[in-house]
């Protein structure tokens, strides 16, 4: 998926949600548990309800991956709903991958060729050779870790390199990489007044916001410091949404949820007209 036609779909729903689907079976409804398959069970009746409230879903691969082959199976059907249900939807796999080059080369074609994903977390850390085969895919976008919303981000994220603190280091250093132009940042909610700077180095670049709602992330910030005048965000909540209930009601809980964030969403969209 291109980046214009993501900007083209947060402009049709008045949203630049995502919703991280973060599945756990200790979270679930218990009358789940009597499916089949759980796990895509969830993701199934979350999507129904949420779908036409958001621009894309982000599944964490540690809650499937936790569950061995069963959970890896309902990761599977849970894209292959996705990709034929609502192809318009953006999909980012959460997995942080990030290792070696012929490493980096397989983990881009498990998610982006057999899952299909539209997108991929990256940790940086080993550098250019590591992320450049995930940027090798068309049409694809590699999500690159520069400031988290974790308390550990501090721990060497903002911490000087060369009189600058690395996360700006990571930044400046990605936009030389080849293909650089599909590539989007992390930068957490919980960290809105470091946007500035950001934009001041990425003035363009999507920018995946987790922290807002369970974290405590301000909305309104985000959108002070990081939106552009083609939006630029893609702005995460997780539990705040899918954990709404623990009821039969859970899907439409968390549907609105999903609205009353869309709402405030539409309003800030509304400053760009």
């Amino acid at each position: 998926m291109t980046t214009q036609f993501l900007t083209a779909q947060i402009r049709k729903k008045k949203s630049f949600l995502c919703i991280g689907l973060d599945t756990d079976l200790d979270k679930v409804p218990e009358h789940l548990l009597d499916e089949e398959d759980p796990l895509f069970a969830f993701n199934k009746a979350i999507i129904d309800a949420t779908h036409e409230l958001c621009v894309a879903y982000k599944p964490n691969i540690a809650f499937y991956e936790a569950y061995g082959l069963k959970g890896w199976k309902a990761l599977e059907k849970t894209m292959a709903y996705l990709n034929t249900n609502h192809p318009g939807i953006f999909t980012i796999a959460d997995a942080k991958r990030g290792d070696i080059g012929n490493t980096s080369t397989r983990y881009a074609q498990a998610f982006f060729g057999n899952l299909d994903f539209d997108a991929l977390t990256i940790a940086p850390y080993m550098g250019k050779d590591s992320v450049e085969p995930f940027l090798a895919f068309e049409d694809k976008h590699t999500i690159l870790l520069a400031l988290t919303s974790n308390v550990g981000a501090f721990d060497f994220q903002t911490k000087n390199s060369n009189g600058r603190e690395l996360y700006k280091e990571v930044l400046e250093t990605s936009k030389t990489y080849s293909h650089a132009e599909r590539l989007m940042y992390v930068v957490g909610a919980t960290k809105a007044s470091y946007l500035s700077e950001i934009r001041q180095i990425v003035p363009e670049s999507f920018l995946l916001v987790p922290g807002i709602g369970a974290q405590g992330g301000s909305l309104k910030e985000v959108c002070h410091f990081g939106m552009t005048e083609d939006v630029g965000l893609l702005i995460n909540s997780s539990r705040a949404i899918i954990y709404a209930s623990k009821g039969m009601d859970f899907a439409e809980a968390a549907a609105e949820k999903a609205r009353e964030v869309q709402k405030e969403m539409a309003t800030e969209l509304g400053r760009l007209a």
